[in-house]
């Protein structure tokens, strides 16, 4: 199933794709797309449905990011071997995880923000998990069964603040709008191998990431099981699971993100991302 929110910001719906990609509302089934409807049992449920039966959304609506009321983003860092190459960095004898404030969470084409006075924007594309069942001291062998579906982050950084400023990389990570998502929720059953799938990057229409989940260097599983001995994972909670080369930060000079930048990110199977870049309010 493909799950999405859609609707004014704040205001989201539930929503899902039918097979010919018809937008069809769920409000009338449940409340919206939350941990609470991702369990199982839940989308046991949803998957039972006569699609046809659903009301068909006309127009054209704001697409909101695919899970509300999220928890955590629980980010991974330099998961992607020749992205820790480019950047200059050993490869991690474990994942490197840091939190993304949920108040930076937007719509998959919503504006991204400049910060006041920011330099050095970044992008990043990533496949993003989102957890199904509550997971706590989880062995790898069962990780897959916390899982509900995937969808892409957008891990939009600050490279100044989070590498120059002092302090842990939260800093860098966390403006409003600093983490686009969605555009919709795809159910773990439909993606067959989330080992092997293409990720792109494309900013005003130039290639700059491209890439396969086939070079993480820790996999779906084992970051899972691994996240989910320091602390507990809930039901909603996001983990963008890290980003390859070709960000702005490991060209020579940098090509960093300014006002009018347009990105656009795909992956496999899990639709594509457009977001204009825009400055911080006056």
């Amino acid at each position: 199933m493909k799950l999405l929110r859609y609707g004014p910001a704040g205001q989201e719906k539930p929503g899902m794709l039918d097979r010919d990609g018809k937008l069809r509302d769920l409000s009338g089934v449940i409340k919206d797309i939350t941990g609470e409807t991702l369990s199982p049992a839940s989308l046991e449920k949803l998957r039972a449905l006569d699609t046809s039966s659903l009301p068909a959304v006309s127009g054209n609506p704001r697409i909101g990011p695919c899970v509300g009321a999220v928890g955590k983003v629980l980010a991974i860092g330099l998961n992607y071997r020749l992205h820790a190459e480019e950047a200059g960095m050993p490869i991690p004898k474990e994942p490197i995880f840091f939190l993304k404030a949920t108040s930076s969470i937007v719509g998959p084409n919503d504006n991204v923000i400049i910060p006041k006075g920011s330099v050095k924007t970044d992008y990043e594309v990533e496949l993003a998990i989102v957890i199904g069942t509550k997971a706590s001291y989880v062995s790898v062998h069962d990780a897959a069964k916390h899982i509900a579906g995937y969808c892409i982050v957008n891990d939009v950084s600050e490279r100044e603040y989070q590498i120059e400023r002092g302090g842990q990389w939260t800093k860098g990570k966390s403006a409003d709008t600093f983490c686009p998502m969605g555009p919709w929720l795809v159910t773990a059953d439909e993606v067959k191998d989330a080992g092997k799938l293409q990720v792109k990057t494309e900013v005003n229409g130039e290639l700059r990431q491209n890439s396969n989940t086939s070079d993480l260097i820790f996999g779906i599983e084992h970051i899972v099981s691994y996240v989910s001995h320091f602390m507990t994972l809930h039901p909603g909670d996001v983990i963008p699971t890290g980003t390859p080369s070709g960000v702005a930060m490991g060209f020579k000079p940098p090509k960093f993100l300014r006002a009018g930048d347009t990105m656009r990110l795909t992956i496999d199977g899990l639709g594509e991302q457009t977001q204009k870049l825009v400055p911080y309010p006056a």
